[in-house]
């Protein structure tokens, strides 16, 4: 059985024609290649020097396929492109059996306006808001949010089958009439007690007044939020508190970040860790004191569960599903009111809250186990599979 899925990613190519992506690594295409005999990923290709590819994942595998298509985004060549896309995706829906479409996205959901032309099953992953990203994107995003928040609640409330990656919010924000399951985007490695009694002692040896804090995310994307958290330590420097040092990880342009440094003067206290692999970011999770997750648009974040599950001592802005996952009092707006919140919430963390908080988060983090999931995502392909079976369909 053939599968397509769609979401619009971007391949970076090296020098010997090798692929990788940010963030999608084996354990990612093997939980639909357990189910499916060729799973075909659209996206779009961008050359990268080969200096450059450490931390991204290599994509390839027994039974992976990439589709290459154009930009779509680009207005200076949009009706050249979008009219490419549509003869590649409609020819490629035709050539396959089922579709999995990830929004949102423009790619996917042109894909699946293409599967509904054809009679072909699909099943949606629902895994962000497109309002929250576009309105906190730039000011053509504030006028573009309403027209997409709409197209998307549409394009939920027809589909059959629909994986949410949050418990609550995206489900009550962009309903389904269809089957729905959820299931969180994030691979745990197996947890360990031993990692939280770490992270205690960790804790209570710390004699140095210095505060590591971090972040996982593309550096280029402003929805991201770090620069929050940059002119958050601005502030604390500006009433004499320089305890702290923030590291970001991830990949991207950080020109935007840097200058939000210098206006804030704060470059000692800033470091760019760069994107690392997935073991990396554990094994750095493990070196830092506090996690915060200040994003203006989220599903359920990978990355701060994958801190929790570290014992980390937890931050997080009211977006998406992150006061799904963390203690409110650690919850801090997505308004203005961010920044002094975020001050207010470092300086009131005591040793003794950061010890209830490792535990909390690590005893949370549980809900969220590789084979939990993964158990239950199967479960809900099989049952989407089944029912086609039973339509004749394949």
């Amino acid at each position: 059985m053939k599968a397509l899925f769609a979401h619009g990613l971007k391949f970076f190519e090296d020098s010997n024609g090798n692929l990788y992506l940010r963030g999608y690594d084996t354990n990612y295409w093997n939980r639909y290649l357990k189910h499916f005999d060729e799973l075909y990923v659209i996206g779009r290709k961008q050359s990268i020097s080969d200096e450059h590819i450490a931390g991204f994942n290599k994509f390839d595998g027994d039974g992976l396929f990439f589709v290459e298509v154009p930009d779509i985004h680009n207005y200076k060549t949009y009706f050249r492109s979008n009219k490419l896309y549509e003869s590649i995706a409609k020819k490629i829906v035709n050539d396959v059996d089922v579709i999995i479409a990830r929004i949102p996205g423009t790619y996917s959901s042109k894909i699946i306006k293409y599967a509904k032309q054809k009679d072909k099953p699909y099943l949606v992953e629902m895994v962000g808001c497109p309002w929250d990203s576009l309105w906190n994107h730039s000011l053509k995003g504030k006028f573009v949010a309403p027209f997409m928040m709409q197209s998307t609640k549409k394009i939920l409330g027809k589909a059959p089958y629909v994986i949410y990656v949050t418990n609550k919010f995206l489900q009550n924000r962009y309903p389904t009439k269809g089957k729905q399951t959820n299931c969180s985007n994030v691979t745990l490695p197996k947890m360990d007690d031993a990692v939280l009694t770490k992270r205690i002692e960790k804790i209570k040896s710390n004699s140095s007044s210095e505060i590591v804090i971090g972040t996982t995310a593309a550096v280029d994307v402003r929805y991201k939020g770090q620069q929050y958290v940059v002119e958050a330590l601005g502030k604390l420097k500006a009433e004499g508190n320089t305890n702290y040092r923030y590291q970001l990880v991830g990949g991207g342009d950080t020109s935007y970040l840097e200058s939000i440094i210098k206006k804030y003067n704060v470059g000692e206290q800033v470091e760019f860790l760069g994107a690392k692999s997935h073991n990396k970011v554990f094994e750095w999770l493990d070196t830092i004191d506090i996690y915060i997750q200040p994003s203006r648009q989220e599903g359920l974040p990978r990355a701060l569960i994958e801190a929790m599950s570290r014992g980390l001592p937890s931050l997080g802005a009211a977006t998406g599903g992150i006061p799904e996952l963390l203690d409110e009092k650690y919850i801090f707006s997505n308004t203005n009111k961010n920044i002094s919140e975020i001050v207010t919430i470092l300086t009131n963390l005591s040793k003794e809250d950061m010890e209830m908080q490792a535990t909390r988060n690590y005893e949370e983090a549980k809900k969220y186990g590789e084979t939990l999931i993964d158990n239950r995502r199967s479960e809900f392909i099989e049952s989407f599979l089944k029912s086609i079976k039973r339509e004749d369909r394949i």
